[in-house]
């Protein structure tokens, strides 16, 4: 099983360790287009801060961010899973995972990125601040950047198992299943039951509750149809909408009555 997920905006700190190495990174196929970005990105916030302020799209309030991007070469990195965090990365809660279950973590988890494409949860990376909706001057817009290079990297990393797609829009563009393996994924929408509306927070708060009852019960589920099944057995209610022809994704809602 291959489960994808969006980053988080807000990151925890660098530490004050080794810094990163882009050639250990998985998925190496990833490596040139890599340093295309994190190249351009340490220059132009090396620089300019308005205009990176203005290019990154952010507040006044996070200036800070681009002197951190400035020294992303040098600055102690840390494992992905440790690094992000916010509301779905809380609810996943991977630190306080057993011994079984971080090893599932790290075969499975595959976190997209504005910077990096995509990254294993052990893969070490100092703390940043690129999204995916940001357009370089020369690299130009990243989703578009990734799009060739994740062509090549992903079906490798997706085997011939299930594919839990979790992303977001903006992340998903990055790389979209197809043909043979578009067949075996499942995107997830989390619902609430008596609207029938997303909710972000719960939303993102149910997928990573979502991941870690998978991992914690140790399920592995060939496909589509046997995901459902063991999220049933977990005490999920789910509606499925099969594909809607071949080279189409599975749909699961999974419905929730408490926004929390």
């Amino acid at each position: 099983m291959l489960v994808l997920l969006p980053p988080s905006e807000g990151k925890a700190p660098s530490a004050g360790g080794a810094p990163l190495k882009l050639e250990s990174l998985s998925l190496p196929a990833l490596t040139e287009a890599r340093e295309a970005v994190l190249g351009e990105l340490v220059e132009l916030c090396a620089g300019d801060e308005d205009k990176a302020r203005e290019v990154l799209g952010l507040s006044e309030g996070l200036r800070g961010e681009i002197a951190k991007n400035a020294e992303l070469r040098t600055a102690g990195a840390r494992p992905a899973g440790q690094i992000y965090t916010g509301v779905l990365y809380d609810a996943l809660d991977l630190a306080s995972l057993d011994t079984a279950a971080k090893k599932r973590a790290a075969r499975s988890l595959l976190v997209f990125s504005g910077l990096w494409g995509a990254v294993r949860v052990t893969d070490r990376i100092p703390s940043y601040r690129c999204s995916m909706g940001v357009k370089l001057p020369g690299v130009g817009a990243l989703g578009t950047h990734w799009r060739t290079p994740m062509a090549s990297a992903l079906p490798e990393a997706a085997g011939d198992g299930l594919v839990l797609d979790l992303r977001s829009s903006a992340y998903a563009g990055a790389w979209k299943p197809k043909g043979e393996i578009a067949g075996r994924t499942a995107t997830v929408r989390v619902l609430h039951a008596p609207t029938r509306k997303v909710v972000s927070h719960f939303n993102k708060a149910t997928k990573g509750r979502i991941v870690r009852s998978l991992l914690s019960v140790g399920a592995a589920p060939k496909g589509p149809a046997q995901l459902v099944e063991a999220l049933r057995d977990l005490g999920y209610v789910v509606e499925v909408e099969p594909p809607a022809g071949a080279g189409k994704a599975w749909t699961l809602d999974v419905l929730v009555t408490e926004v929390h």
